[in-house]
């Protein structure tokens, strides 16, 4: 069953959705949305478990390519351009392979329609473990989240999911902030986000993936699945990013993305 996905609408002209990695928000794409909206309507979404949106016990590629699909609905959208990163990236290819005639283009920010072994342990413990209780500030936080993330840069996103509770709606345990995210949905549900998203017959539209040079998450071991599912796919790597490369080289990654929506050569 779909959920209604809280989203932010920013500009005029073709519909473009963005749709974030696992533990993000709509506000991690918001730099790509600034920079496209004055060419297409952006259409930023928190993802289920994620942001604003509904919490769901339920967590699969095929659901929440249906809560995307519902979305399009709701807002009168025929056919968009998908563009997801990393999680997003798979939610997005299973969109256009679940229901292609509602994808005009396809840009996948490094990821692969593969399966991964588990890489989130260390941070799913970590978020789980911190007392909130006992978190008076973000930085109490943020040294509590330490013992388990060593990168300071990753564990400012994590930690982009608290919010300060309202005076009025804190509880008697004194915690000020609780997460946005659903940590137990997404812990009880990672093996399904770590498959790969479920196909039948390819999606035969145009498809960008973006690559980053120093991240393995899109290999040659995975080119022969890419294009049996993406037949008119096309690669393209960012030097000197990893797998934050829409945050590293965001005027390179919006140049290429900009190029392929408008149906120029991206080489």
């Amino acid at each position: 069953m779909s959920v209604k996905l809280n989203h932010r609408i920013t500009g005029e002209g073709p519909p473009v959705i963005l749709l974030h990695g696992v533990f993000g928000s709509l506000e991690n794409l918001g730099g790509i949305a600034r920079k496209l909206h004055g060419e297409w309507q952006v259409h930023a979404l928190d993802q289920r478990n994620h942001g604003s949106s509904p919490h769901t016990d339920t967590m699969d590629y095929p659901s929440m390519a249906a809560d995307v699909v519902a979305y399009m609905d709701e807002q009168g959208i025929d056919k968009a351009c998908l563009l997801g990163h990393s999680m997003g990236g798979k939610v997005a290819m299973q969109v256009a392979l679940q229901a292609p005639e509602r994808v005009e283009k396809l840009i996948v920010a490094d990821i692969s329609p593969v399966s991964y072994k588990a890489g989130h342990d260390a941070i799913l413990d970590g978020l789980k473990q911190i007392d909130l209780s006992n978190a008076r500030s973000r930085r109490d936080a943020d040294a509590q989240l330490a013992q388990f993330v060593e990168m300071a840069a990753t564990r400012q996103f994590l930690l982009m999911n608290l919010e300060r509770i309202p005076k009025e709606e804190q509880a008697s345990d004194g915690a000020v902030y609780r997460w946005r995210l659903n940590l137990n949905a997404i812990e009880a549900c990672y093996a399904n986000l770590a498959k790969a998203p479920e196909a039948g017959a390819p999606f035969n539209g145009p498809v960008l993936f973006l690559k980053g040079a120093d991240s393995a998450y899109i290999q040659e071991k995975h080119r022969d699945e890419i294009y049996r599912l993406f037949p008119h796919a096309q690669l393209n790597v960012i030097e000197g990013t990893g797998h934050w490369l829409h945050v590293e080289k965001m005027d390179t990654f919006v140049a290429l993305c900009r190029r392929f929506l408008e149906g120029r050569d991206t080489d």
